[in-house]
C-alpha cells in the first residue's frame, strides 16, 4: 500500500540477503549515513511528484524520466547515476499481457529511486525474497534480480504464443476459415505489441553490460548478459510465431481463394450449359408467324428431346476435355 507521499515500497538494504522497511520521513537521514535504499512510488501520485521534484536530489533529467508517460526501454549514464527504463508483461487478471508494463529506475550504486503506474509482479518477487531472508545484497544485485524475474515472467507469455500458432496450423484443415483468420490477426498483434518493447530492452540490457559504474562486477555483468540472451531467444521465438502466422495467413487466403475459384467454375459450367438453351427456347419463344411445328401437336415433346441430347453432348465434351 502506498503511503500519502505515493511511496510504493521503502527498503533498507542490510547486506544479507534482507531488507527492513522504511518510511519516508527518515529517507534522507538514511541516505546522509550512506544506507544502501530502494524508493518505489506511484509516479501518477502527486506526492510522490513533489517528492521527487523537491527532496530527491536528482538532476532534472532524471526526474523528468522517472515522472514520465513514455518508458520506452532503454539504459542511460548520466552525471550522478544510472537511468533505466524496463517493460513487463501485465499478468494482472483480467488483462492483456501485451500491454506491457514499464517501470522506471534512477540509482548510483547506493539509492534505487523507482517509479510505475500499474503493479508489476516481479517488484512482488523481490520484496518477498527479501521477507526469506534471499535477496539482493547490494543495488547490482537487486538490477540482475530484476531483470530476471521479468524474464521469467515473460516465459508464459511466449509459449502461450507458440502453442496459439501450433493450434492454428493445426486447425487449418477443419475450422471455420472466418474464426481462423481472427485468431492469426490478434496473435499477430499480440506479437507485433510484445516486440516493440522486447526488441529495444534487449538494447537496453547490453547497454546497462557496458556502462561505467564501479558497483556493477564483471560478475553482476555476465548475469545481465545471461538475461540478454535469454531475451534474445524469446525474440526469436516471436519472429518465428510471426513468421508462422504469415504463412498460415497466406495458406488460408489460398484456400480460400481456391474455394472461389471452384465456386466461379461451378457457375461457370452451369452458364456454358444453359446458354444455347436459353439461345433456343428465346428463338422459337417469339410471338412471330413461321415458328417450326407451331402446328404439329408432338414439337413441344420433339425439342424437349433435343434440348436433353444438346444437354448429353455438352456433358460428353465436358467430361472429354476434362472440364468436370
Amino acid at each position: 500500500m502506498k503511503d500519502s507521499q505515493g511511496l510504493i515500497i521503502g527498503r533498507r538494504f542490510d547486506g544479507q540477503g534482507g531488507a527492513k522497511p522504511v518510511e519516508l520521513a527518515d529517507a534522507a537521514a538514511l541516505i546522509a549515513s550512506g544506507e544502501v535504499l530502494w524508493l518505489h512510488f506511484d509516479y501518477t501520485d502527486e506526492g510522490a511528484q513533489a517528492w521527487l521534484e523537491h527532496h530527491s536530489g536528482l538532476e532534472r533529467v532524471a526526474i523528468d524520466a522517472l515522472l514520465s508517460e513514455s518508458s520506452r526501454p532503454r539504459a542511460t549514464q548520466l552525471a550522478d547515476g544510472v537511468l533505466l527504463n524496463l517493460r513487463g508483461v501485465n499478468l494482472s487478471p483480467g488483462s492483456d499481457p501485451e500491454d506491457m508494463v514499464g517501470i522506471r529506475l534512477w540509482t548510483d550504486g547506493e539509492r534505487i529511486i523507482s517509479t510505475r503506474k500499474r503493479q508489476l509482479l516481479s517488484v512482488r518477487d523481490i520484496s518477498e525474497t527479501w521477507d526469506q531472508g534471499e535477496g539482493p545484497r547490494n543495488v547490482a544485485e537487486f538490477l540482475v534480480l530484476l531483470t530476471g524475474r521479468l524474464m521469467a515472467r515473460m516465459q508464459g507469455t511466449i509459449d502461450e504464443t507458440e502453442e496459439q500458432i501450433d493450434e492454428i496450423e493445426e486447425q487449418m484443415l477443419s475450422s471455420d476459415s472466418q474464426i481462423l483468420r481472427s485468431q492469426i490477426a490478434s496473435l499477430r498483434r499480440t506479437v507485433i505489441s510484445l516486440r516493440r518493447y522486447l526488441s529495444p530492452q534487449k538494447e537496453a540490457l547490453i547497454q546497462l553490460q557496458t556502462l561505467k559504474a564501479d558497483w556493477l562486477s564483471l560478475e553482476n555483468r555476465q548475469a545481465i548478459r545471461e538475461v540478454a540472451d535469454h531475451l534474445s531467444r524469446f525474440i526469436e521465438g516471436l519472429d518465428s510465431v510471426r513468421e508462422r502466422s504469415v504463412v498460415a495467413q497466406e495458406e488460408l487466403n489460398n484456400k480460400l481463394a481456391e474455394k472461389m475459384n471452384n465456386r466461379m467454375y461451378f457457375l461457370s459450367l452451369v452458364a456454358a450449359i444453359f446458354l444455347p438453351l436459353g439461345f433456343l427456347t428465346g428463338l422459337l419463344g417469339i410471338n412471330v408467324g413461321g415458328i417450326p411445328g407451331a402446328e404439329y401437336p408432338f414439337s413441344f415433346w420433339i425439342f424437349c428431346g433435343l434440348l436433353v441430347g444438346l444437354v448429353g453432348l455438352q456433358w460428353w465434351l465436358f467430361k472429354r476435355n476434362s472440364w468436370l
